[in-house]
């Protein structure tokens, strides 16, 4: 028996770099393995894409990079180049633009999925990157000689300690909130936050930004009468933050799932070389390794924004997949659709016309004078056996219809079960479900046509999300099994971990408009049932309880097909 589990909270990957994946155990005991070769996967939020092995090693494969050049580098950082004056305007102009880009994309996230975390992320590079822009503006010999704002000494030194102080502030109020609960609901409640925030931190940014620029005589020195040696408090400060960036470190490598976690704990690995060489080379400007710790910052800056673009450029061509995919199905419906009718309008066609005749002659026999009778009983046994002509043919196509979803058509359980649930991946990691599918293999297709079983688990599905709403995101599990029994009934159980149907509410489950959830039509198990039914099965509620509810869907094995 195979076993495949579908992590529902956080992460995945693609076949060539970060992405979606779907992870499978081949027995219980076995670890779970990503799944890369199915392209027909229903597009996700960035934000919950679990992150798989693959996804770990390519984080891990650029940590090790940054780590090997910082130890190449280290030997030389001490020694002295000559100023660039051009190297930090342009350096820490194209990473405030990274930084405003990646928050922009962050933005669109929690427009979508409204949660705390996406924002408070968000504002965390929209605070780096200002300040890191400012700090341009301020640095002397960048855009001018003693800097555009500022005393041209200590406002720069300032600026990059706000710079960042705030992003690993950020990083914590995103780690300590991100399994929460949506905070809103997408659309313009989202826009609104968004709009509040962004003018919260222009007015956060700009106070502070006074203080160290108009105000810099308040606040201790960094730097005295020399732009290129830092006082003993510039390496205190600076092991500060490295302490603080490390702790923001620890928080996201504790509280991992995604790959947001990942790439963002590749980020601030690439911030520490900036600390290391400030600390050990007591911040001395443009020697080698104060111009490569910058560099390591504008590639942590860069990070985050590659991971987003790759991810959104997959999920892109997954999602315009899928709709090619639902186009063809709609218009093959539609096919279906227009040769029923056109079929029902052929064969109804003789008998309505002589119906219709006959009426006419009877009626002309009524209205005349004398009234012609002779022949009007005839008449009217001709309408009769019109009518129950028609009759029989619509009951004939009615029969042709079932028996072409059930013994003309047939369907691989396990298959349908797994276009469903990638139909649903969308929902199921934005409401934290983990999936897991314990699927026997090798089960013969069953005599229930594809469409009219992809409805049943769809709905099935959809019950079970909704089942577990109330329930703790890490408590909420979908379970499916298959079985074969004695070679000629499929088994195929949908099992949740919500709260259960009452008691009083069981036998009536499967009755036409009754419902127990709010706003619910009470139509969908009803059909489910009736789907099943024609072909000779059944679905049954086997149990539920305060720990979930388990349906059961019980079909036989499609007759195979006769030789002509």
């Amino acid at each position: 028996m195979s076993q495949r589990k579908f992590m529902g909270l956080v992460g995945g990957a693609t076949a060539s770099g970060p992405g979606i994946a779907l992870a499978s155990q081949r027995s219980a005991n076995a670890a779970a393995e990503p799944g890369y070769e199915d392209e027909q996967e229903f597009p996700l939020i960035i934000a919950n894409i679990p992150a798989t092995p693959r996804q770990k090693a390519w984080a891990v494969g650029v940590a090790v990079l940054l780590i090997v050049l910082a130890a190449v580098i280290a030997p030389f950082a001490r020694i002295q180049l000559g100023q660039i004056n051009g190297f930090v305007p342009v350096l820490q102009t194209a990473l405030a633009l990274a930084e405003f880009i990646t928050a922009a994309l962050l933005f669109a996230q929690f427009s979508i999925q409204p949660k705390r975390a996406l924002l408070a992320l968000a504002s965390g590079y929209v605070f780096s990157g200002s300040f890191a822009f400012l700090q341009t503006l301020a640095f002397p010999n960048g855009y001018a000689s003693a800097g555009v704002i500022g005393d041209g000494l200590n406002s720069p030194a300032w600026l990059y300690v706000l710079w960042h102080a705030t992003f690993p502030a950020a990083i914590f109020g995103y780690g300590f909130t991100k399994d929460h609960s949506a905070g809103g609901r997408p659309g313009k409640p989202a826009t609104a936050a968004i709009i509040i925030v962004v003018g919260c931190i222009g007015a956060a940014v700009a106070g502070l930004t006074w203080i160290v620029n108009a105000k810099a005589e308040w606040l201790p020195n960094f730097y005295v009468n020399d732009v290129r040696h830092q006082t003993p408090l510039g390496n205190q400060v600076n092991l500060m933050l490295l302490l603080w960036n490390l702790t923001a470190l620890t928080v996201l490598f504790a509280r991992m799932r995604t790959i947001l976690d990942l790439w963002l704990m590749v980020t601030l690995l690439a911030y520490l070389p900036n600390f290391l060489v400030a600390i050990i080379g007591s911040s001395v400007r443009f020697t080698i390794g104060w111009y490569a710790a910058r560099g390591f910052v504008l590639v942590g800056s860069c990070m985050l924004l590659t991971v987003l673009l790759i991810e959104t450029m997959f999920i892109y061509s997954r999602l315009a997949s899928v709709i090619a995919l639902q186009r063809r199905e709609r218009a093959n419906r539609l096919l279906s659709i227009d040769a029923v009718t056109g079929a029902i309008a052929h064969e109804l066609r003789s008998p309505l016309g002589a119906i219709s005749l006959n009426a006419a002659t009877g009626l002309s026999h009524l209205r005349a004078a004398p009234l012609e009778l002779e022949d009007l009983e005839n008449i009217l046994s001709d309408i009769e056996a019109d009518s129950s002509r028609a009759a029989d043919i619509i009951s004939n196509i009615r029969e042709m219809t079932i028996k072409t979803a059930q013994g003309g058509a047939s369907a691989n359980v396990e298959d349908v079960a797994e276009l469903a649930l990638r139909l649903l991946r969308h929902d199921l990691l934005a409401n934290g479900v983990t999936v897991i599918t314990e699927f026997q293999g090798n089960i013969p297709p069953v005599a229930l046509g594809g469409t009219e079983l992809q409805q049943i688990v769809l709905n099935l599905c959809k019950n079970a999300l909704d089942a577990m709403s109330s329930v703790p995101a890490d408590q909420r599990q979908l379970r499916m099994k298959t079985s074969l029994d004695g070679g000629a009934t499929v088994h195929l159980s949908v099992e949740d971990s919500g709260t259960g149907i009452t008691p009083r509410h069981q036998e009536r489950i499967f009755d036409p408009f009754f419902t127990t959830k709010q706003g619910g039509m009470g139509l969908g198990l009803a059909i489910s049932s009736n789907l099943v039914g024609r072909c000779g099965g059944k679905l049954r509620l086997v149990k539920s309880d305060v720990r979930g509810s388990v349906f059961e869907l019980e079909m036989p094995v499609s007759a195979p097909a006769s030789v002509q």
